[in-house]
């Protein structure tokens, strides 16, 4: 079934270079793209990053519910944590497929133009599924962060893949659509988008698959276009800390009440790896500092 997609992001010049936009998305649920979107969020505010963060989800407003159970826990708990300015986006409700693409993109690019006047970075958390604000968010993206779990099944949101071992057949529906979103922002006078691909839930062991997946990705990241990064492993931590609204990060706040073992410092080199894997790492703090 087609899309309904806008011509063209009219603001999308007028963003870009203002703010960074970082865009968590990915067609299939259970990736950890709200997880991943949160300790980025975090991770920048602590590197000195004025961060906004735009929850396009909807139904499910994963992201939403993350940021809320932030602000509880602090509160509860009198503990100081950086929390970001976060909107979520009701998505229209128009019977007109083309009518509500256009409204959708329309507050989009709206609170995105507002947001850009006073922050350094603006996360934006995709919903699941191929819709048109999905694929107009992809256009207005500095950075698309593509989380993925470290399975087949997840690589067939790249690529199809046939036969036994799995082959590469040619490029996904996702896969297209990041390529045409990419035509529209070169269109609208935008950057390149830079296309991180995360691997995350990796095992702590190596298996046959897990070497044939990378192999697989390794080989699409050059045909496709796009980097390849190594995510958060398999760990209970990350799951945990949603009700609480806390991020790895967090777990040295007074009040946090988490001792730190190995796999929660193991994990907080994760994220650190992967805030320098995609340039929110070590330069904020100064850049403010000049601007002031």
């Amino acid at each position: 079934m087609e899309l309904s997609q806008p011509d063209s992001i009219s603001d999308l010049a007028t963003i870009t270079g203002r703010a960074r936009v970082v865009v968590i998305g990915n067609e299939k649920g259970g990736t950890g793209k709200s997880t991943t979107a949160m300790h980025l969020i975090v991770g920048a505010m602590r590197e000195g990053a004025r961060v906004a963060s735009i929850d396009l989800d909807s139904g499910q407003a994963s992201l939403t519910r993350y940021v809320t159970n932030r602000q509880a826990f602090a509160e509860e708990h009198r503990v100081s944590l950086v929390i970001p300015e976060h909107h979520r986006i009701v998505l229209s409700d128009s019977d007109s497929r083309a009518d509500a693409a256009k409204e959708d993109i329309e507050r989009l690019s709206d609170e995105l133009m507002r947001l850009s006047e006073n922050y350094d970075v603006i996360f934006v958390d995709s919903p699941a599924g191929d819709s048109s604000v999905a694929r107009g968010a992809m256009a207005f993206a500095d950075t698309l962060v593509t989380p993925v779990n470290d399975s087949f099944i997840d690589l067939d949101l790249l690529v199809r893949l046939e036969g036994d071992p799995p082959q590469p057949k040619g490029p996904s529906r996702y896969s297209e659509a990041v390529w045409e979103q990419r035509k529209v922002r070169a269109s609208s006078g935008g950057d390149p988008i830079d296309w991180v691909v995360l691997r995350n839930r990796i095992a702590s062991l190596s298996s046959r698959n897990q070497v044939s997946v990378a192999e697989i990705l390794d080989e699409l990241s050059q045909s496709i276009g796009f980097r390849i990064a190594d995510g958060f492993g398999e760990r209970v931590v990350y799951r945990e800390l949603f009700v609480q609204g806390l991020t790895v990060l967090d777990l040295r706040e007074v009040g946090a009440g988490v001792s730190l073992s190995m796999s929660h410092l193991a994990a907080r080199q994760e994220v650190r790896r992967l805030l320098d894997f995609i340039g929110l790492a070590g330069q904020f703090e100064s850049e403010n500092q000049a601007a002031s």
